[in-house]
C-alpha cells in the first residue's frame, strides 16, 4: 500500500471519509478496552508509531536493542512478520528464511539479534523468554493490546507528522494522536521537524528524544557518483532525497508500496535502466532482502545508522526498568 496524497491535508475527500474514520478509531478503541493483556516474564520494550507507514520504526528497535546488547542484556527481537506467510511464534533464521515467509523487517532484525515471529505477541514474548531472552524488543505493535509494554517509544517522522490527523481510511492515523501519545512512555522525533511538532510533544507529556537516519560511512562510495534508485518503504522520496544530499546524481527514481514484493522482470528493467545510463542501482537493506539471492550481485544497498541527539538520555529512561526487573 502506498500512502494516498490526500491523507496529508484535509479535504473534500478525507471530510467524505470520516464517518468510516470514526469506525475505524471506535473499533481500535473497544478492542484495547475489551482484551487482558498478558505479561511477559522479562521485560517488554514496544517501538511503535501512531501512523501507517514508514516512520523509522525498525531503525529505531535495532538501535534501542544494540544500547540495551551494550548494558549487558539478552535481546531478542519480537515482530509480526509484516509481509510474510509464517504465523509464529518461529525463530528467525536469516540463512534460511526468506521474506516472503517471515518479512523484511524480521530479516534486519535477525542480522542483529534474536528475533521472533509472531501473529499473536504475547505467544512471541513467551517463546523469546523460554529462549533466554531478557528483554523483548518489539518492532511495532503500540497498538494491539493483548501484551504488556513496560516501556513504550513511539516514534515520529518530524517531516510528515501525523499527516492530516484523521484516522483510517480519512488519513493516516493508527488512533487518536493525544490519546496514543498518553500511553506512550517517550517520543523519537526523527530527523528534521518540518511540521513543528516539537514543542506539541513536549507539551503531551511523554519524553522527547530527537534522532536523525544518516548513511552509514561505507555509503561514501556513492557520492558524486549517478545513480537510478528504487524503495518499497513507507516514504520513499527520503531515500531519493538522502541520495541527493550525499551528492548523489540521481538519474532515475522508482517508487513502489510498502513491503513491495519485486519480480524478475521488474527488477531486470532496473538493471538495464542504470546499465544505459552508466548509473549504480541502488536500494534500501528493507527492500536488498526483498529480492532473489540472484539479483542482489547487481543492486547496491544504502544503508542507515541512527544517531541519536542525547544518547544518554534513552539510558536513564530506560534504567529504572531494569532496576524495578
Amino acid at each position: 500500500m502506498r500512502a494516498p496524497e490526500f491523507w496529508r491535508r484535509n479535504g473534500p475527500i478525507p471530510a467524505l471519509l470520516s464517518p468510516l474514520a470514526w469506525g475505524f478509531d471506535a473499533a481500535g478503541r473497544a478492542r484495547r478496552a475489551l482484551v487482558r493483556p498478558r505479561r511477559a516474564p522479562v521485560p517488554v520494550v514496544c517501538i511503535g508509531n501512531l501512523v501507517v507507514g514508514g516512520a523509522g520504526k525498525t531503525p529505531v528497535a535495532l538501535s534501542v536493542g544494540a544500547r540495551l546488547g551494550d548494558l549487558g542484556y539478552s535481546v531478542h527481537f519480537l515482530t509480526r512478520g509484516y509481509g510474510g506467510v509464517a504465523r509464529g511464534p518461529l525463530r528467525v533464521d536469516p540463512g534460511r528464511h526468506t521474506a516472503g515467509e517471515v518479512g523484511d523487517e524480521a530479516l534486519l532484525l535477525a542480522a542483529a539479534a534474536p528475533t521472533w515471529v509472531a501473529r499473536q505477541r504475547a505467544a512471541g514474548a513467551f517463546a523469546a523468554a523460554a529462549a533466554g531472552a531478557e528483554v523483548v524488543v518489539m518492532d511495532d505493535g503500540f497498538q494491539n493490546p493483548t501484551l504488556v509494554k513496560d516501556f513504550s517509544l513511539v516514534v515520529v517522522d518530524g517531516e510528515y507528522g501525523f499527516g492530516n490527523e484523521r484516522a483510517m481510511p480519512a488519513g493516516p492515523l493508527r488512533e487518536d494522536v493525544a490519546r496514543g501519545l498518553r500511553r506512550a512512555d517517550a517520543v523519537v522525533l526523527l530527523g528534521p521537524d518540518a511540521s513543528n511538532l516539537a514543542g506539541r510533544l513536549s507539551r503531551a507529556g511523554p519524553v522527547l528524544l530527537r534522532a536523525t537516519l544518516e548513511p552509514t560511512p561505507e555509503c561514501r562510495r556513492f557520492a558524486g557518483k549517478p545513480v537510478v534508485a528504487f524503495a518499497g518503504i513507507g516514504r520513499p522520496e527520503k531515500v531519493f532525497a538522502m541520495l541527493a544530499g550525499m551528492g548523489c546524481r540521481v538519474l532515475g527514481r522508482h517508487a513502489f508500496p510498502d513491503h513491495h514484493r519485486y519480480g524478475p522482470d521488474e527488477i531486470m528493467k532496473l538493471v538495464e535502466e542504470a546499465n544505459e545510463r552508466g548509473a549504480a542501482l541502488v536500494t534500501t537493506e528493507k527492500d536488498f532482502v526483498r529480492l532473489s539471492r540472484e539479483a542482489w550481485p547487481m543492486v547496491e544497498v544504502l544503508s542507515v545508522r541512527l544517531t541519536w541527539a542525547d544518547p544518554q538520555a534513552l539510558d536513564r529512561l530506560l534504567a529504572p526498568l531494569f532496576a524495578a526487573a
